[in-house]
């Protein structure tokens, strides 16, 4: 499932006309580490590891709307920022770049 959902927000950003390249590129590149980190997340938390490609997916979706919703964006930010709280010490890596791609989402919202 984990597969599945990261491999459906990269074509959804792919086709992405809300957002320019650039951010698209960036946005696919933080996709690629963070499918690697959750996948080995999913070994030993599977169910944290599907709330992050979740919280993901849902952060990714009110970030590229054409149409924003300010409140919506930082509500799912907020929870995919959330989702990674207490792996800062066993996965540094995935909370660096959850941290990382709730900014590049935060920033497509302004």
């Amino acid at each position: 499932m984990i597969e599945t959902t990261i491999k459906e927000l990269e074509a959804r950003l792919s086709n992405a006309n809300s957002i320019q390249e650039a951010q698209k590129q960036e946005l696919l590149s933080l996709l690629n580490t963070l499918k690697a980190e959750v996948s080995h997340l999913s070994k030993t938390h599977g169910e944290q590891a599907q709330s992050i490609a979740g919280f993901t997916r849902v952060s990714t979706h009110e970030a590229i709307r054409r149409e924003k919703d300010q409140k919506l964006i930082e509500l799912a930010l907020n929870g995919l920022g959330s989702s990674v709280v207490g792996f800062e010490k066993s996965h540094p890596n995935l909370v660096e770049i959850v941290n990382r791609i709730c900014l590049t989402l935060s920033n497509l919202g302004i």
